[in-house]
């Protein structure tokens, strides 16, 4: 079978060498995270972390069993779908600032929704938040002005609906 990109979040305890024996997970296995986030929740006790990686449906499948087996691993989630969930990612792109381009990347960051959140003498870093395909959308915008550095946060994933046991 082919693979596809899963996106798959955990709520896991936030305790040392968590984060550690989940990535050991995939690499021990011979599977790629093309993407990883991980930052404690609105409990201190909880942190959440979301891959994005690439699989066959029967590999996926053995990740999320491996993943539920692990100690410290509270919950697991598959967010592929968007339908249930709300996906962002963000990046900070730096471009070459000329005195010739100034209002060219002014004007080109408000069209594509991205912030300028710093200046320099050589460079404007810009800030986008938005799907995967926005953010390569605006790598690309960017790329005839003189894209410098791109770094990226990876894929952020919630679901727009509470379950049950967040109502209270």
């Amino acid at each position: 079978m082919e693979e596809q990109s899963y996106i798959i979040t955990m709520l896991v305890a936030n305790k040392p060498a968590v984060t550690s024996r989940v990535t050991g997970l995939f690499s021990g296995r011979g599977y790629n995270m093309e993407s990883i986030c991980g930052a404690p929740t609105h409990n201190p006790e909880i942190s959440r972390i979301t891959i994005k990686t690439k699989a066959t449906p029967g590999q996926y499948s053995e990740i999320q069993k491996q993943l539920n087996r692990m100690i410290d691993i509270i919950k697991v989630r598959d967010m592929t779908e968007g339908v249930k969930a709300v996906q962002r990612e963000m990046a900070l792109i730096s471009v070459l600032k000329t005195a010739g381009n100034s209002d060219t990347i002014v004007q080109m960051a408000e069209q594509a929704g991205a912030k300028i959140i710093n200046i320099g003498d050589d460079s404007c870093v810009l800030e986008i938040t938005g799907s995967e395909e926005k953010v390569d959308a605006v790598i690309e915008t960017f790329k005839p002005i003189g894209v410098k550095k791109v770094t990226r946060s990876g894929i952020l994933a919630i679901y727009k609906d509470l379950e049950d046991d967040h109502r209270q």
